[in-house]
């Protein structure tokens, strides 16, 4: 987390990402400078807080070279709220479709959802305190009674009235411990019994969308006050305590968490530490941009001005409250083989100061890419084929091969990057992904070696252009 004292180094930052992406080495250092800038600027004098902005960056690299992985992975070491969003899917406003203010909204929404997490994990005890003695109470009601009136057994349990007897208390208590005992142990799980719980309702809507041109969040607001006016439904359901413990779990835990905090507190981190990764920018540059025109290209330029404001720094307007996006970090991406960062209007390409150009991916990076990183492909198809007790191993030889025969179809092909390797381990395992556990069973051992690559993957290096090997 940004916050704590002891946050990641930039070398650190760097060394976490080559776990998973294999070579960009200049792309991951900005990013990794960008990320502890962000840690320093918290600790930066007050005065000149507000004064930093982050340094927005522009990737620029075909398709299947990190891009994405790395912004991702960025926000899963800081712990910060990511979203990606794809510019082409923008439309200008007056026309129908999303705006680009919807991405900080999705950015806040999953800041709140990060902070709930992490506020449910806090009460997490006393939530299943007050969960277990819920449970206890319905299978051994406590001993209660009206003042004067003379004890009489309930559903098989002891009750009294004024002056309980000491006697029936104690009994009762332990009772209740002892199944307190079983609950814990998990003996009771699959016993019946009947709870009361919160029904989920459809939520308000107004029909004919939003009246008066009234935005989004607007709108959205709107339709949460008033659901929160409307009274809470609860209905019977009869469930076993271990379907009980989980429903009751989250009813418990809402009530233990402040939402305004919550809101508060989301709306600071997704301000402070959000990440906006907007892919495909290359789809809305054009060159008419600088020159005017028409058609399609118009709406283009139109995007890129709708998005100016966000990047540059504005307040939107969330259902969580006003949202200023100066200190987000945005980080574009786009591959730019028909358009140019230079086609972008001026504005736009000065709110991205860093531009940074991935590689494309040669024999070597396909090789690394299928031994070294820690979701390495042939790592998941040994951990699926490993739930059929079946052993799966790959000699580096077969690699090596792999890596060559991905390389020379992207070379003349299409070049679809590291995406190119799904296609050819498909290709090379699904016959015995089919024939597992029918034909090979449990305990077998399957060694790929570089005959057996050849010999399934020679129809797909001779036959490049065939359809059914281009994703």
């Amino acid at each position: 987390m940004l916050e704590s004292a002891d946050f990641l180094t930039p070398a650190q930052i760097v060394a976490e990402l080559d776990k998973y992406i294999i070579g960009q080495h200049e792309a991951k250092r900005h990013v990794a400078i960008a990320l502890r800038n962000r840690w320093r600027r918290l600790r930066a004098a007050p005065e000149m807080r507000e004064e930093i902005v982050p340094n927005n960056i522009l990737m620029i690299g075909s398709t299947g070279v990190g891009k994405t992985e790395i912004a991702r992975r960025l926000a899963g070491i800081s712990g910060s709220p990511f979203v990606k969003v794809e510019a082409s899917k923008f439309t200008e406003v007056g026309y129908v479709g999303r705006d680009v203010e919807s991405m900080v909204r999705d950015l806040v929404e999953q800041s709140v959802n990060m902070v709930k997490t992490r506020r449910k994990e806090e009460v997490k005890g006393k939530a299943a305190e007050l969960v277990e003695e819920a449970i206890l109470d319905i299978l051994i009601p406590p001993v209660t009674g009206a003042p004067g009136a003379m004890p009489k057994p309930a559903l098989g349990c002891p009750t009294s009235a004024g002056e309980v007897p000491d006697s029936d208390q104690e009994l009762n208590e332990r009772t209740r411990e002892r199944f307190r005992e079983k609950i814990r142990n998990g003996e009771l799980d699959d016993r019946k019994i009947e709870i009361q719980v919160q029904q989920g309702g459809g939520g308000i809507s107004v029909l004919g969308g939003a009246p008066g041109g009234m935005d989004e969040a607007s709108m959205a607001g709107i339709q949460d006050m008033l659901g929160s006016m409307m009274p809470k439904k609860t209905r019977k359901r009869k469930v076993t305590v271990a379907e009980a413990r989980k429903l009751l779990f989250d009813e418990e835990a809402a009530k233990l968490i402040d939402m305004d905090e919550v809101k508060d507190e989301a709306v600071r981190h997704a301000e402070n530490s959000g990440i906006i990764f907007i892919d495909e920018i290359d789809k809305v540059a054009s060159k008419s941009s600088k020159g005017g025109g028409g058609g399609p290209d118009v709406s283009r330029e139109g995007v890129q001005r709708d998005l100016l404001p966000i990047v540059e720094g504005s307040a939107v307007s969330t259902k969580y409250g006003i949202v200023h996006t100066d200190h987000i970090l945005f980080i574009a991406a786009g591959a730019f083989h028909v358009a140019k960062p230079s086609d972008l209007i001026p504005e736009l390409q000065g709110r991205f100061p860093i531009r940074v150009e991935l590689q494309s991916l040669t024999k070597d990076d396909f090789y690394q890419i299928l031994k070294d990183p820690k979701n390495a492909l042939t790592k998941q198809y040994e951990a699926l084929l490993k739930a059929e007790d079946v052993e799966l191993t790959f000699e580096d030889s077969a690699l090596e091969r792999l890596a060559e025969i991905a390389f020379e179809v992207n070379s003349e092909v299409e070049n679809i990057g590291a995406r190119r390797l799904h296609t050819v381990m498909s290709r090379l395992l699904n016959d015995i992904l089919f024939d597992v556990p029918d034909k090979i069973g449990a305990h077998a051992r399957i060694l790929i070696d570089r005959a057996l690559v050849e010999e399934r993957l020679t129809d797909m290096v001779r036959n490049r252009d065939l359809s059914q090997y281009i994703l």
